[in-house]
């Protein structure tokens, strides 16, 4: 029972898949009692199956990504609180941030130097023992000053890592070789 429901429901789908148009009429052969027969001429049938086309087109669909969400917390900073005469002060966050690959690193702002015109940031970029693989990390340190608006020169030592997004600071081999180019500054902050 359950073949013959199976047989009629495919026979049913592959003449509902179709489109058939009658192209002539059909006539049968004429008979003599002779038993002669002029030729007769079957009906031609036009069959249009369905147009199928195969290709590729543009969606946008969700897939799922790894997101570092960042979240709001009261920690303590470092707060420099500067007194320079005739100027107004103004409270700012000074961040420092790299892009590094391979290793952690650790990235600490040590010393903010100043004199009449800038503020200089001084950061230690430090790789650790920790690989990375082939993912990347930022590292960033803070912190808040309420001082002057002084402009702001920032220098990292340690090895520029190689990614574009470090191109911003300026990077340095050590410490004592950039307070032989400086001259003429005050120490305002040291970690």
């Amino acid at each position: 029972m359950f073949q013959r429901i199976l047989i009629v429901m495919c026979a049913s789908s592959l003449i509902l898949g179709c489109n058939i148009k009658k192209e002539e009429k059909g006539e049968l052969p004429e008979l003599d009692v002779d038993v002669s027969a002029d030729a007769g001429e079957l009906p031609e049938y036009e069959v249009n199956w369905a147009d199928v086309n195969v290709g590729t087109t543009t969606k946008t669909v969700s897939i799922p990504k790894v997101v570092v969400v960042m979240e709001e917390e009261e920690v303590e900073v470092p707060y420099i609180d500067v007194d320079m005469p005739n100027e107004t002060k103004e409270e700012r966050t000074i961040m420092v941030e790299a892009e590094v690959t391979d290793k952690e690193h650790t990235l600490d702002i040590d010393e903010i130097w100043a004199n009449d015109t800038n503020l200089y940031v001084i950061s230690t970029l430090t790789p650790t023992e920790t690989s990375l693989g082939d993912k990347k990390m930022r590292v960033s340190d803070q912190v808040t000053m309420n001082a002057p608006d002084l402009a702001v020169k920032h220098y990292i030592v340690g090895v520029r890592p190689d990614r574009v997004f470090n191109t911003q600071y300026v990077y340095v081999d050590n410490l004592d070789d950039l307070k032989k180019d400086m001259e003429g500054y005050t120490v305002i902050y040291k970690r």
